[in-house]
């Protein structure tokens, strides 16, 4: 009775390299297309760039429109408030949804991305 050992399969360094090259050259493309499919908004001269799934809110007729949000847990002289444009507004509305529905992703994702793009106004509202 004859025992063979299994085959094995060795990689050298190169192969290894060229591997994880190619897998951060495809991982590169796929971030530069989403890039380049992600909604953008201009608003007081800047660019923002409005991830999935937010991308997906209602930003009404004049998404660059101002409002005043007031912080939720101020007292009823709302003291702590700030101005917005309509698009981030939507993005805020679905962040404290998401909240309430237990969606902590999204939720996560929205602070995240209000924290990069709306520092003073996250302070005031959802820190």
């Amino acid at each position: 009775m004859k025992t063979t050992k299994p085959k094995e399969t060795m990689f050298t360094i190169d192969a290894m390299i060229k591997g994880i090259a190619k897998a951060t050259a495809k991982d590169k493309a796929k971030k530069n297309q989403l890039k380049e499919t992600m909604k953008t908004i201009k608003y007081n001269n800047k660019e923002y760039k409005i991830p999935k799934p937010f991308d997906q809110c209602f930003f009404g007729a004049e998404p660059t429109k101002e409002m005043t949000i007031h912080n939720r847990f101020s007292d009823e002289t709302f003291t702590q408030s700030a101005k917005l444009p309509a698009f981030a507004v939507a993005i805020y509305d679905t962040i404290l949804g998401a909240e309430a529905t237990e969606d902590y992703d999204t939720m996560q994702q929205g602070l995240d991305w209000f924290s990069r793009n709306f520092t003073k106004e996250y302070m005031t509202l959802l820190d």
